[in-house]
């Protein structure tokens, strides 16, 4: 296994198993993340707010050594690591520190969205916690938001923010 410090990785977990395999990760002192999102659920009219992960069954991991590696194969409910093309597939510092960022303020309306979306502005956030991000803003349901795409997971981070807060 190749890995590089700089780097983190993807473990593919089974469905609803993210928080226990991260609880392992703790365990073994494997260095790990997993973004959630606070949401409100309706059950029968009663409301609640749950903690869900960002990615169902997609984990952050940073083995730094093959011995933590295959330790973290074998926790219940991992499944694989993500690859392409025969190499681990490696999400950087960078993304993973914009996720944290992200998940760290939520006071934004945040959704997550597995739509392919087409090409729009590029503009850069000028205040608030995203202050530096570059993201694309886009057109969904009548209102601008601004799209934070992460291509390896095929998956989209919309979110809530005045114009104002923007700049070209």
């Amino acid at each position: 296994m190749e890995s590089n410090t700089n780097s983190w990785n993807v473990i593919y977990t089974r469905p609803r198993h993210e928080k226990k395999v991260a609880e392992h990760l703790s365990n073994i002192k494997v260095e790990h993340y997993l973004p959630t999102i606070r949401t409100l659920k309706v059950w029968n009219g009663r409301r609640k707010y749950v903690t869900l992960p960002l990615f169902p069954s997609y984990l952050f991991v940073k083995p730094e050594n093959t011995q933590h590696y295959f330790a973290s194969l074998h926790i219940p409910g991992v499944l694989h690591y993500l690859h392409t093309r025969k190499r681990l597939s490696e999400i950087s510092d960078q993304v993973v520190g914009k996720l944290k960022a992200i998940s760290n303020h939520q006071e934004f309306d945040l959704q997550l969205s597995t739509e392919h979306f087409n090409p729009g502005t590029i503009v850069n956030i000028q205040s608030g916690p995203f202050m530096g991000f570059p993201c694309e803003v886009v057109q969904n349901k009548g209102k601008h938001k601004i799209l934070v795409r992460i291509e390896l997971l095929q998956k989209s981070i919309l979110i809530d923010l005045p114009e104002e807060s923007l700049l070209p």
